[in-house]
């Protein structure tokens, strides 16, 4: 197993870089966007990244909000799923283009946006269009350092946020 590579919560600009980031994470968890399709989303493109911390803490957070199980653990088969809103299929499905960039060479295609649009509002779709970026950033930054999975524990990143 590859062990981690860098700490940068240890290293004194990025943690600084870190502080700044949470508090851009925190300002999306401030919309309206609901906190399950927030948790959802990041789950999806941390699953696609192969962010093993990511998918840790999102599955974490959406068990400790209440979240069925079948909800959580279908999140990467939402299409196969009866378990999903329209809303959170257009979230997801959003997630999904946003994510794979260079799969597509027009990113999140037009019928996908106006579901989106669809069922959020002008907040709720600026929000949406932050999360995504934010979770990749995220996924990227922990794949690179190789941070694991496995000791995350729900409510961590609220405490990083203050």
């Amino acid at each position: 197993m590859n062990e981690p590579r860098f700490d940068l919560n240890g290293n004194g600009l990025g943690a600084r870089i870190g502080k700044r980031f949470a508090g851009a994470s925190a300002a999306i968890l401030e919309s309206t966007l609901p906190k399950s399709t927030v948790e959802m989303v990041e789950l999806r493109a941390s699953q696609i990244n192969g962010c093993g911390f990511c998918v840790d803490a999102h599955t974490k957070e959406l068990a400790a909000a209440g979240e069925p199980p079948v909800r959580v653990n279908l999140v990467a088969a939402w299409r196969e799923s009866t378990v999903y809103s329209d809303a959170e299929r257009a979230a997801l499905a959003f997630a999904e283009e946003g994510t794979r960039l260079a799969d597509a060479y027009e990113g999140v295609s037009d019928e996908t946006w106006a579901l989106v649009r669809e069922h959020y509002t002008d907040d709720e779709v600026a929000a949406l269009v932050y999360l995504v970026a934010m979770i990749n950033a995220a996924n990227r930054l922990l794949v690179i350092t190789r941070t694991k999975g496995g000791s995350y524990e729900a409510g961590m990143f609220a405490a990083a946020a203050r």
